[in-house]
């Protein structure tokens, strides 16, 4: 057996990896993202409102004194190794690579996801729903509402649940039927969209997915530049033999943080966890 591989043979696994990883996390595109980032720390920049004035003739201005701030994403490094014999056999086994290469990606997809769950834990948003019931269509249209309240626009909203979410939807009739919406959501068992809503549903993960605390969901609906993700370097593998294994390690590494950059654009909806 030869432990060295080829170049081409490790960027074609590179590319596997990359390639599912495009699709491993479920909220990277609904997040304001900053790639090529130096550094331990990013700070996203956050702007306040202002105010028109109005102007006397040959009078001087008057700045509106718009409020700056900067606001810390802290990145750290992640690693999804794991060992390997599926090399050995390059040319045979590219079922088995293209299944590593899926559970590397989807590993370190998760992990980026976490990070911004993480920090819309930390936050502190104002807070719809009920701890009493399961979800419900009107707790989307009530998290709508508070981000209209707050002067978010309607441009690129996500709404994140996980199974128990989607299962209160759909025994919605306000989702699921017909009477309200173009197409039944009970006829594919699911629900992509709602309220102005890119609705996201999170599997219960060994990460941890949305917390769950007392029985109660928190679920959250945000606008893409409320969220930032800060990425120092972005997902990419290594293929090492380690004799003592007498096996490959191949391992998938990124570095990235995340933070709530305007707490105004994020909306906290709470639901019982295991409704009856």
């Amino acid at each position: 057996m030869s432990i060295n591989l080829s170049p081409v043979a490790v960027t074609e696994f590179d590319s596997m990896v990359k390639h599912a990883f495009q699709n491993a996390s479920l909220l990277r595109d609904s997040v304001t993202v900053r790639n090529n980032v130096v550094g331990d720390t990013y700070k996203f920049r956050a702007m306040g409102k202002g105010l028109a004035n109005q102007k006397a003739t040959s009078a001087d201005v008057d700045p509106m004194d718009v409020a700056h701030s900067l606001i810390t994403a802290t990145l750290q490094n992640w690693n999804a190794p794991e060992y390997t014999d599926v090399f050995d056999a390059a040319e045979v086994n590219f079922d088995e690579k293209q299944e590593l290469a899926t559970t590397i990606a989807g590993a370190l997809g998760r992990r980026l996801d976490q990070l911004v769950i993480a920090a819309m834990d930390a936050a502190t948003p104002t807070a719809v729903g009920t701890t009493t019931t399961g979800l419900l269509a009107t707790d989307l249209i009530d998290a709508k509402v508070q981000l209209v309240k707050n002067g978010v626009g309607s441009g690129d909203l996500t709404v994140a649940i996980n199974g128990t979410g989607l299962a209160g939807l759909l025994a919605d009739e306000k989702v699921s039927s017909a009477d309200y919406q173009n197409v039944k959501a009970l006829v594919n068992g699911e629900v992509n969209t709602f309220a102005g809503f890119n609705v996201v549903v999170l599997e219960d993960r060994a990460e941890g997915g949305l917390t769950v605390a007392s029985d109660v969901v928190s679920a959250y609906a945000f606008d893409k530049s409320a969220i930032g993700l800060a990425i120092g370097m972005d997902m990419k593998t290594s293929i090492d033999y380690v004799p003592q294994k007498t096996s490959f390690l191949c391992n998938g590494m990124l570095k990235a943080g995340a933070a709530v950059r305007d707490v105004a654009g994020l909306v906290e909806i709470k639901y019982d966890a295991t409704p009856a």
